[in-house]
Order: structure tokens, then C-alpha cells, then sequence
């Protein structure tokens, strides 16, 4: 193996990649070490992928920045195992010479139901109302029937577009907001997009599908939760950052929203004491969207493809900045 180059999966936690069949394709490529534990702190970071030409980022909570790049001169790719790329500075990379590639589309409709999913269970109290039973209260709820509602899907790119068929059909009237909207990708949704204020004050279940960049962290403030009705309902299948949570805790404090869906968080695992935690009406999933056997293999699988295409020349799948 010693003129193989070193391909490092630097934090397997919780597992992702460990016993892939599809893992076991780069042997042919390269020398692959998987570290089943996140690193302690940065100084085990940076000395687990020291020696490194391929980075197999399988969790975000590993992340990479100007920083680390400075201090790996062999790296020269990083793929994830994700849609999401905001574990990776790819601007910096790309200053390093490192090549950044995601999973744009081998997930798409397992996050899409995922999300969906949630939405019924805020809809219909489903979290409280097992937490009630369990209790040994008999608590008969009134819970919201969505057919005829508007779903309000903020950001269309595949996962957004595959909520809104969903959502169609059972019946749901649809309305987005991107940051570049057209006549065609509108006619492609079935979708009406509308300004951002405007989705927000007119929609009963609110999507938050948006890239983690700049100009998204904390688009959803207390401004905005300001707009939304006062039984609408909130999901956030795009990342924690995306929402101010104080101002999410504050919303809900006040008695306004009927309900609130989450798999992403700020920081995850989520703090045992985290102020989220303590209303009844927020069903959560652990950033697990994509956690079928369908989508951990189709992840696997296309992580391991990104790898192969680049050391064979033809790398596919690169972000820009």
C-alpha cells in the first residue's frame, strides 16, 4: 500500500460507514483507515488525517477550515456524506488546492418523506399525545387536518421540490421562496413562489429546506416567527443554524404556534438541558433524515463513487464556493 494514497474517515460517530460493502471498493485505490470515534479535540483531528490525500467526511460534526487546511498539504479531496456541505469550508479548500464533493441527490426522497413525516406527527400531536398516554392521562386533543392548508417551502432545491409533490398530494396548496425563483422552476414545483414576508404570514406549516450558508444562519428570527400565524406550524429539515432557537423558545414560551418539527440543531447532540426541550408540542428526530438502509447505502455508495471518479481523474459531484 505504500504507493497507494491515504483515504482517512476521521470520525465514524454515530456509525455510518463502517462495514460498507461499498467501503470495501476503495481497497483496490488506496490505503482506508476509519476512526470509529469523533475526534477528542482539534490536535487528534489534524493527526488522524496528517498523512491524507482523501478526506471521507462521514459526519458533520467533524469540520474543516482555513485552519486545518494550512496544516495538511498532502489533502487534496474531501468528499461528504451529505447533501449539506457546511461541515467545509469549501472557499478555503479551494485555496488549498482541495477538491469538495457532496451527495446532491441520492437522498432526496427518503429527507423529503422524512420531513413530510414530521409534519403529520406536529400536525397531529403525536409526541404529546404518547407522552400523555404513557403518563396515564387520557388527554383527547383537537389536532390539525392539513388537507386545503398551505405549506410554505422556503428554499426548492430537491428536497423542497419532493416535499411539495408530497404535500400536493394529500391535498396541501403549495407556495415557496428561493433566492433565484422563475416561471419554470415554478411550472416544474407546481408551485407559486412568493416573497419571503408573504409565505410566512399566509402558510399553516412552514419548511425551512435551505443550504447552511451566510446568508441563511438565523433567517428565521424572532422578526419572522413574528409573521407566521399564530397555529402555523414549523419545520426545520435544513440545519439547526438556519433558526434562532432563543427566539424559537421565546415563540413558543409566548403560546403562539401549534406546533414545531425539528431534525437539525445548533449543536447535536443536543445540550440535556437545551430550553428546545422542554415543550410538549416540538417533535424532534436526532438529525436522522436520512438514516433508512436505502439512504445509508445510497450515501455509502456515492461517497465511495466520489472518491474512485476523483483519484481516477474524473471527478464529479465538485462544489464551488
Amino acid at each position: 500500500m505504500a504507493d497507494l494514497p491515504l483515504i482517512v474517515v476521521p470520525g465514524d460517530e454515530p456509525r455510518q460507514v463502517r462495514g460498507s460493502a461499498a467501503l470495501e471498493q476503495l481497497s483496490a485505490y488506496g490505503e482506508v483507515v476509519v476512526y470509529d470515534t469523533r475526534p477528542a479535540d482539534e490536535a487528534q483531528k489534524i493527526e488522524r488525517v496528517r498523512e491524507a490525500a482523501v478526506i471521507l467526511n462521514s459526519r458533520g460534526a467533524v469540520r474543516w477550515g482555513e485552519a486545518d487546511f494550512a496544516r495538511l498539504p498532502k489533502l487534496s479531496m474531501i468528499t461528504t456524506c451529505s447533501i449539506g456541505i457546511d461541515a467545509v469550508d469549501v472557499a478555503a479548500a479551494k485555496a488549498h488546492g482541495v477538491t469538495v464533493c457532496n451527495i446532491p441527490e441520492r437522498t432526496v426522497p427518503m429527507v423529503a418523506e422524512h420531513l413530510f413525516a414530521l409534519m403529520l406527527a406536529a400536525s397531529k400531536q403525536a409526541a404529546a399525545q404518547t407522552a400523555e398516554i404513557r403518563a396515564g392521562r387520557w388527554n383527547v386533543c383537537s389536532n390539525v387536518y392539513l388537507r386545503g392548508k398551505t405549506l410554505g417551502i422556503v428554499g426548492t432545491g430537491n428536497v423542497g421540490g419532493e416535499l411539495a409533490r408530497l404535500a400536493r398530494a394529500i391535498g396541501m396548496e403549495v407556495v415557496a421562496w428561493t433566492f433565484h425563483p422563475s416561471p419554470e422552476r415554478a411550472a416544474t414545483l407546481g408551485v407559486s413562489f412568493v416573497g419571503l414576508e408573504e409565505l410566512l404570514a399566509g402558510s399553516d406549516v412552514v419548511s425551512l429546506n435551505v443550504k447552511l450558508t451566510p446568508e441563511t444562519a438565523g433567517m428565521i428570527g424572532a422578526a419572522e416567527l413574528a409573521l407566521m400565524k399564530d397555529q402555523a406550524i414549523l419545520v426545520n429539515g435544513a440545519r439547526g443554524a438556519v433558526v434562532d432557537m432563543d427566539a424559537l423558545c421565546a415563540t413558543l414560551a409566548a403560546g403562539r404556534l401549534f406546533g414545531v418539527a425539528l431534525d437539525v440543531f445548533p449543536q447535536e447532540p443536543v445540550p440535556a438541558d437545551a430550553p428546545i426541550l422542554a415543550f410538549d408540542r416540538v417533535v424532534m428526530t436526532p438529525h436522522a433524515a436520512d438514516q433508512t438502509p436505502e439512504a445509508v447505502t445510497g450515501i455509502n455508495e456515492g461517497a465511495v463513487e466520489n472518491i474512485i471518479a476523483f483519484l481516477e481523474g474524473r471527478p464529479r459531484n465538485v462544489v464551488e464556493p
